[in-house]
Formats: C-alpha cells, sequence, structure tokens
C-alpha cells in the first residue's frame, strides 16, 4: 500500500519524509522515547536517516507497517509518530510516541483515533492491541481514552534499553 494522508482538526498525518530527519531526531533524544520505546538508544541522527528512508517505506510497501508522524497545521511542528503494526490475521498493534513538548495537548488522542479509524475502514482488522511497557502512563492515559481495556499485566515480557526486563501492560480494542 501506498502511503496515506490523514487530517484531524488540529493535525496533518502523513509519511515521514528527508525533510523530517532532524525533527524525529530531536525528538528521539527524550530519554522517555529512548526508555518506554523500541528506538536505539542512544539515537544518533543516522537512526533517523535509516528509519525514513528506508525502513517505514519499506514497511508500507510490505503492508506489515503503517506509520505516519503528525503535525501540527498551526505550525508545521512535529508532533510524534503513530503507526499500526501487524500482530497476526486481523490483529494489528497500535503504537506511538509523542514529542515531549507537545504531550498533555490531546494530539495523540486525537492522532491516534484517526489512524485507526482509518484502520478500521481499510484494512483487515478485527482487533487493535496496545502494549506498553508498566510506568508509561501517559501512553496507558491516551489508550484508556481511545477506549482501550486494559487487559493485563505480563511479566518481564521484554528487555527494554536499560538492559533489564520488564513488565508490560495489554489492551485490547475490538471492532464495533
Amino acid at each position: 500500500m501506498d502511503p496515506v494522508t490523514l487530517e484531524t482538526d488540529r493535525l496533518l498525518l502523513r509519511a515521514f519524509t528527508s525533510a523530517d530527519v532532524d525533527a524525529v531526531y530531536e525528538a528521539c533524544q527524550d530519554e522517555d522515547i529512548q526508555y518506554y520505546t523500541p528506538v536505539p538508544a542512544p539515537y544518533r541522527r543516522a537512526d533517523a536517516e535509516e528509519l525514513i528512508g528506508e525502513k517505514l517505506p519499506a514497511q508500507w510497501a510490505e503492508d506489515k507497517d503503517y506509520t505516519l508522524g503528525a503535525f501540527r497545521k498551526d505550525t508545521g511542528a512535529l508532533v510524534g509518530s503513530y503507526c499500526l503494526t501487524l500482530i497476526s490475521r486481523g490483529v494489528w498493534e497500535l503504537g506511538y510516541w509523542a514529542v515531549k513538548e507537545q504531550r498533555r495537548c490531546g494530539y495523540s488522542v486525537e492522532a491516534a483515533r484517526a489512524l485507526c479509524d482509518w484502520g478500521w475502514a481499510t484494512i483487515d482488522v478485527h482487533r487493535i492491541e496496545w502494549w506498553a511497557m508498566t510506568g508509561n502512563t501517559g501512553s496507558r492515559a491516551v489508550a484508556e481514552k481511545l477506549g482501550f481495556t486494559v487487559e493485563g499485566t505480563l511479566r518481564n515480557r521484554s528487555i527494554a534499553n536499560d538492559g533489564k526486563p520488564h513488565d508490560w501492560w495489554v489492551g485490547g480494542l475490538l471492532r464495533s
């Protein structure tokens, strides 16, 4: 599938381009993004270049991961990265990170809702999952505002960038 562009009242969601490398690099210097998400740590400019220039376009072409950057319509500033990733037939995972300065403004709920709505309408999905390392209360708040049911805590689910196993929350949103 070719990348799509989505709009909300305040945001434009689109594929990242080479013009976004610096903004992604700067955003991913945030310790919370490096701790709570699977981005490389330390995050180098070359990581942003490879992500935008190679990984994301290949994932769209392979129909296994649809990532869009969310940008404010009023300023053009990067708000964050939002994706749907194929887990198994009909099951996709919603993933996201938000630029530190853009948090607590409702942008992540707005962007993630637009992406989920697009997913329900466009791809074969009956369940969208959300995962977050325990303690990532911002991510959990977004998921709950979107209507996800927190279904449990998985003990020592995965090893984070600190090299230690961590518990993770899991939630689901079902097609209504």
